[in-house]
């Protein structure tokens, strides 16, 4: 966060997303990322494949008992149309994602408040899953 900032000149903007800390959940996921990318290139397919499994078997098996089980491969076949990538390489691509790095809005927040910015607009996740999104507006003259 330090180095995303220091381009911006005085009245400049700061556009900034960064993963939601989940506490528990974002240490599990962050050890998993770490896990994938230190093992040789022959063995990331199938533990990538573990992980989506372990995290898809919830779903498919909630569709079967809803007898919804279409709809789930549907949701499968359209996320390229919503996304912009076939699922299974989004959710490869999360997988690989390292390094990951998550933050607490208000930390964020407090960190380039700090930095004389100014927080035009903020948009959540909601407490959940994904990247809170910031603007700010570089004021050096609200420096404490």
């Amino acid at each position: 966060m330090e180095n995303a900032q220091l381009p911006v000149r005085e009245g400049g903007k700061l556009f900034i997303a960064i993963y939601n800390d989940q506490g528990g959940w974002s240490v599990r996921w962050k050890r998993i990322k770490r896990a994938y990318n230190t093992l040789p290139r022959s063995l990331q397919l199938p533990f990538a494949v573990l992980v989506m499994g372990l995290r898809e078997i919830r779903p498919m098996v909630l569709s079967v008992i809803r007898l919804q089980f279409s709809e789930y491969l549907r949701s499968w076949s359209q996320y390229q149309t919503s996304r912009g990538m076939s699922r299974w390489h989004d959710l490869v691509d999360w997988i690989g994602g390292y390094p990951f790095e998550v933050a607490k809005p208000e930390q964020v927040f407090d960190f380039y408040r700090a930095r004389g910015y100014v927080l035009d607009r903020v948009k959540t996740c909601g407490g959940s899953v994904g990247c809170n999104e910031f603007v700010f507006t570089k004021n050096g003259s609200l420096r404490p």
